[in-house]
């Protein structure tokens, strides 16, 4: 028709996007549910956890739960407090060691030149079929004959080299230019300066959606505390949090103080994510091109 300007992607609301807006707001909205139930499972006072028929909202928030989760270890010689820290460290750790191994794995293997280089990144990948309890018995001689029992660097060291990680960072690497790197070089630039002041630069969507995926592991992980670990001291919260209900030794009272512990364990996943989610949506666009 003339004079008719098709509005196939606005940069702004036009009326054609409500037809879109009537699909995707009610599965936002039914998405949702799980997270404003974790929200309010927390803040239930016990009457309203043991409610037949349950309800979902709260009617009465209360704080009580973080208090007694607090005040659980009180007789014991370890605090809660104790398992955060535990807990942030190894996360804060992980994190950033596996980002520099992703990156370094990634370009070698996308960049340098060996042999056995596609056998190496066939391995990475197959072993993301493989989930960690199935290689538990194996994993466990190895850092017996390491002396890494009962050592809080295992909290560390059994999260790290993501295969996942590794392959995301590749396929990125795979898309910047051989002739960037070979002026560099020709500059005289050695594999750390290109890494570091010219493939890190180029690959933060992919070192952001690395870092949120190896939080994701290492915040969530009680493997290590429950395999390599005896002692109280070095376990980490996600350890703590999958025992609260032995720990707390009372059932009824312990489910106020497991809602809360969920909570603690759910809220730096979700603020992380909200933040990087450009970013990782961004590296799930482009992974998979070369």
């Amino acid at each position: 028709m003339a004079g008719f300007t098709p509005k196939t992607n606005p940069k702004r609301f036009h009326k054609s996007q409500i037809k879109f807006y009537f699909i995707l707001i009610p599965i936002a909205a039914f998405m949702l549910l799980p997270i404003i139930f974790i929200f309010s499972q927390a803040f239930k006072p016990i009457d309203e956890l043991f409610l037949y028929p349950p309800r979902f909202f709260v009617r009465k928030p209360t704080l009580n739960n973080f208090y007694e989760l607090f005040a659980a270890t009180k007789g014991s010689t370890i605090p809660v407090s104790r398992y955060l820290l535990n807990s942030i460290l190894t996360a804060l750790f992980t994190v950033i060691f596996t980002i520099i191994i992703s990156v370094f794995a990634g370009y070698a293997l996308s960049k340098k030149r060996f042999k056995a280089k596609n056998l190496i990144f066939t391995i990475n990948n197959l072993a993301l079929m493989f989930v960690p309890v199935a290689v538990i018995i194996p994993r466990y001689l190895i850092i017996q004959k390491l002396g890494l029992i009962d050592t809080f660097v295992i909290n560390i060291l059994s999260l790290l080299a993501m295969p996942i990680g590794i392959f995301l960072i590749k396929q990125f690497v795979d898309q910047i230019p051989d002739a960037l790197i070979e002026a560099a070089l020709i500059d005289g630039a050695n594999d750390f300066q290109i890494i570091f002041n010219l493939i890190m630069p180029l690959l933060k969507p992919a070192i952001s959606t690395v870092g949120i995926l190896a939080f994701q592991v290492a915040w969530n992980s009680a493997d290590a505390s429950t395999y390599f670990i005896n002692n109280e001291n070095l376990r980490t919260f996600a350890f703590y949090v999958s025992n609260l209900t032995a720990v707390t030794g009372n059932t009824i009272a312990g489910q106020g103080i497991a809602a809360a512990a969920s909570l603690i364990m759910f809220v730096p996943n979700l603020v992380l994510f909200i933040f990087m989610q450009s970013r990782v949506m961004n590296t799930m666009a482009h992974s998979g091109l070369k």
